[in-house]
């Protein structure tokens, strides 16, 4: 048998390698899900939330049904859609046919992200689509949520960077004697929240919008979305906590490295 040479040898692990490297970057981190679970709760009846963000859905995908199916497994007491659902108009069929999926008896909040706005979404139809699948959009709104003998306000606050972002209206009516959900898309924003904690008795901020930075070689992130500010995933806060989700869907770019995309599952 002949002898591989040094230069053959170099070349064929250099192309193994970026093939690996392009299988994760296309394939295993895009659609392979981290789901991600939190225990933030302090007494027995706890609320199961799962978070959904950044899906910018163009097809219904195998990987999106396999996500539907746990969510219907696992019956959550909540849904959060936390904005960035759709990035165009002709998508909002996409939308509906995923929520479709997704047991209709689970309750489910959504915000608008950027994209609903610079794609120039029909909001009145995207809040049509999402009532007949049983979510509520908030757009600096709140509502009443009741499960397992505990009261929440579902705050949904409007995009930072595409729409209006106003706290101080979405928190209108609310009473401090009950728990509070925050939704706010994009994760700058919390830094108003804080400076106005004290109106709501708070439990926790979702949030979405970077993906995580979607690349990121060894924590170093080239890229962040406007309205990100300083945060990239994960949580932060000390009192009032906000989760940063990586999300599921990409923009742009459509890969992911450094950076998977995920479910987050919180019990409060």
């Amino acid at each position: 048998m002949k002898k591989q040479s040094r230069r053959t040898f170099l070349k064929r692990l250099s192309f193994a390698m970026v093939s690996l490297l392009a299988i994760d970057a296309f394939w295993f981190e895009r659609y392979i899900i981290d789901w991600n679970y939190f225990d933030l709760s302090e007494n027995d009846d706890k609320i199961k939330i799962v978070q959904l963000s950044d899906l910018h859905l163009q097809t219904v995908k195998s990987f999106h049904k396999s996500i539907a199916t746990k969510i219907n497994e696992m019956q959550p007491d909540l849904v959060c859609i936390t904005g960035d659902a759709i990035d165009e108009n002709n998508n909002l069929e996409h939308l509906e046919a995923f929520l479709k999926l997704i047991d209709i008896s689970i309750k489910k909040y959504a915000i608008l992200g950027n994209w609903e706005y610079w794609g120039n979404i029909d909001l009145n139809q995207l809040k049509a689509i999402y009532e007949t699948y049983n979510a509520t959009l908030l757009v600096n709104e709140n509502s009443l949520f009741t499960t397992k003998n505990r009261t929440l306000y579902i705050i949904g606050v409007d995009d930072y960077v595409g729409g209006t972002a106003h706290f101080e209206t979405a928190t209108k009516g609310i009473s401090t004697t009950n728990e509070s959900l925050i939704l706010n898309h994009c994760p700058q924003y919390f830094e108003h929240i804080l400076s106005l904690k004290n109106k709501v008795k708070a439990k926790l901020v979702l949030s979405g919008h970077t993906h995580g930075g979607q690349i990121a070689f060894f924590g170093y992130v080239p890229f962040k979305p406007q309205g990100s500010g300083k945060y990239l995933k994960g949580f932060y806060g000390n009192k009032l906590k906000m989760y940063v989700s990586k999300g599921i869907g990409t923009s742009i770019l459509p890969i992911r490295f450094g950076s998977r995309a995920e479910v987050a599952v919180f019990d409060i």
